[in-house]
């Protein structure tokens, strides 16, 4: 069986990230990218598809962890009869080369300890060459090649690296494992204990600059760095999740590859950041938007690689299980390909947001701005797929309609926000008007006076929580407490809120999954901004208590079992943390200043 997915933390280093169970595996890390192939693959599999565990060799030994504190760095303690120790992780992240370091602590006794290692490249497909020199092991295949160094010898068994050694009270034992390209030189060894001080150092520097408090402080600080570990440091790039094809459903097949930087997660991140102080991140993200959908406004994609990379063809790696026997097992994403009227709204809305805070575009932005709203006038009208990438026929999704009014309703405050004099604007306030009036006529329900998921249906959908949050309308409108009020009542699974009534008919899947996290943040600032605090709070707190014991949260999660469903850790979860603990701790709340900025 594998590790359940809220047994999982994640480690990172501005440019690919890594998950360790609680048994000391790392069973998830892609090199050289996030979105690169795998070379520890067992998540998505078995042993044999790749892992490195260290761990004691007594397999009933108690296991706590934690972060070092404001950091991303993992300390995992194993408890046993003779002794303990502690397994401290880390990503390096202040050396030129990339590195894996590992260090085993003794605190009391002493403790056999197993080093398990097995390198399967291409997402567990290969076997590569593997030699054993003194205390050095090197595995070589294609373009790829880790070194792994320590003090202790392995050996090889069966395809796999062992290593039996003990540890005493106060003694330490340090691993290394280094990744390069196997037709360059082999990256040279680095001080373990003075890469984890680095480290250290480097994380708690970043989120010092944090402006965060009050009574969420600690959970808001731990998704800001959640947040920034899925952002690339050198590209600027957000990516959706750590992982592809966790699934949405126990053994189902709504498996995504979440490893790409989606248009809309990105900027709701973003914002987040934004909110928080970190404006270093919105001019980096900015400058990837600007690379990466450079050219025609017809052109833009919905979701980039890392670098802003178009073509992210989807394919099924065949070979492997899948999570828990969930398959297939997918690599790329096809709605890349899709059409979604939203993203025009959140890319207009997150620059309007940047430029409030100081961040002015450049001296051709307002002319870039001005074809994408050309182009918005032109399809506004048109079915798309909706922010949840159906893969059944487009519709005219009320979501989709409004984002595309934010985006107009954007242009307009950002050429009034920077008194531009040679844009004419009464075109576009008459385009907003247009728009908002046949959003109103069309998208709600006459029988129950609430919006509807889409033109011509009666479904609800929680992302018609997002209305009041950017603007559209007020939070008291009776529309929308009636449509908050709808979603409570159909929506909401054991007190969660789900994105919609799975229907085949719409997105062109077998039905069933978990609540999507992200919904029941909507839901709690719904709630703030329609003055129904201590319920907000209450639902706030309950979400809080799904965030696993290092704080992390997954897409999705079902009540029914108690697990985290879908890729982990998910911008999405951990965006709505931050926004909502905003808003419930303070009157002028991300919700309260993006909706008002939305409705002036």
């Amino acid at each position: 069986m594998p590790s359940r997915i809220e047994d999982h933390a994640l480690l990172g280093d501005g440019e690919t990230v890594a998950l360790v169970d609680r048994t000391g595996a790392i069973d998830w890390l892609c090199w050289p990218r996030v979105d690169s192939e795998a070379v520890f693959c067992s998540l998505l599999g078995t042993e044999d598809h790749g892992f490195w565990r260290i761990a004691p060799l007594d397999a009933n030994a108690r296991v706590t962890r934690q972060y070092r504190d404001g950091t991303l760095v993992v300390e995992t303690r194993f408890d046993t009869r003779e002794g303990s120790i502690e397994v401290v992780d880390a990503l390096a992240v202040t050396t030129a080369d990339r590195h894996l370091v590992r260090l085993v602590r003794g605190l009391r006794g002493r403790v056999q300890v197993r080093s398990e290692f097995a390198v399967r490249l291409a997402y567990g497909l290969t076997v590569p060459w593997v030699t054993h020199q003194g205390t050095t092991v090197c595995a070589t295949g294609g373009e790829n090649r880790l070194v792994l160094r320590g003090p202790v010898p392995h050996a090889g068994r069966d395809f796999r690296s062992y290593a039996d050694f003990e540890v005493r009270e106060g003694e330490e034992v340090a691993f290394d494992l280094t990744y390069g390209l196997s037709y360059e030189r082999v990256p040279e060894a680095i001080d373990v204990h003075q890469a984890l001080q680095d480290t250290t150092a480097h994380w708690r520097a970043w989120i010092a600059q944090a402006k965060v408090n009050g009574p969420y402080g600690e959970v808001v600080l731990r998704s800001l760095l959640t947040l920034k570990a899925l952002s690339n440091s050198r590209t600027g790039g957000i990516v959706a999740a750590a992982t592809t094809s966790l699934p949405e459903q126990p053994g189902g097949t709504r498996n995504w590859d979440y490893r790409y930087c989606w248009l809309r997660d990105s900027t709701l991140t973003l914002l987040a950041l934004l909110q928080t102080g970190f404006v270093d991140e919105a001019r980096a993200w900015r400058d990837w938007l600007l690379r990466a959908c450079a050219g025609s406004p017809v052109d833009m994609q919905i979701m980039y690689g890392v670098g802003g990379e178009r073509l992210l063809p989807e394919w099924e790696a065949d070979w492997l299980p899948g999570y828990d026997g969930a398959r297939p097992v997918r690599i790329g994403n096809l709605a890349s390909r899709q059409r979604q009227l939203d993203i025009f709204g959140e890319v207009a809305d997150v620059m309007f947001q940047a430029t409030v805070v100081g961040h002015k575009p450049d001296p051709e932005g307002l002319q870039r701005g001005l074809v994408l709203m050309r182009h918005v006038a032109r399809i506004w009208r048109e079915p798309d797929y909706g922010m949840w990438e159906v893969r059944g026929e487009p519709r005219h999704f009320t979501h989709s309609k409004v984002m595309a009014w934010v985006a107009v309703d954007r242009f307009v405050r950002l050429v009034e926000e920077l008194g531009a004099q040679d844009i004419d604007l009464q075109p576009w306030r008459a385009l907003c008007t247009e728009m908002h009036d046949w959003i109103c006529e069309h998208c709600v329900d006459r029988e129950g006076g609430h919006f509807v998921q889409h033109v011509g249906g009666r479904g609800l959908d929680a992302s018609l929580l997002m209305l009041p949050l950017v603007g559209f309308l007020p939070p008291h409108d009776p529309r929308m407490v009636a449509t908050v009020v709808a979603i409570e009542r159909h929506l909401m699974q054991d007190g969660l809120v789900c994105r919609y009534i799975t229907d085949p008919n719409v997105d062109g899947l077998p039905p069933g999954e978990g609540s999507f996290v992200a919904c029941s943040f909507w839901l709690v600032d719904n709630l703030v901004l329609q003055g129904r605090v201590d319920e907000a709070r209450a639902l706030y707190e309950r979400l809080l208590a799904l965030c696993n014991d290092v704080g992390l949260l997954s897409e999705e999660y079902d009540p029914a079992s108690g697990r985290m469903l879908g890729n982990f850790p998910q911008a999405f979860s951990h965006v709505g943390i931050v926004n909502s603990a905003l808003n419930l701790q303070r009157v002028q709340g991300p919700a309260k200043q993006r909706a008002e900025k939305g409705a002036e």
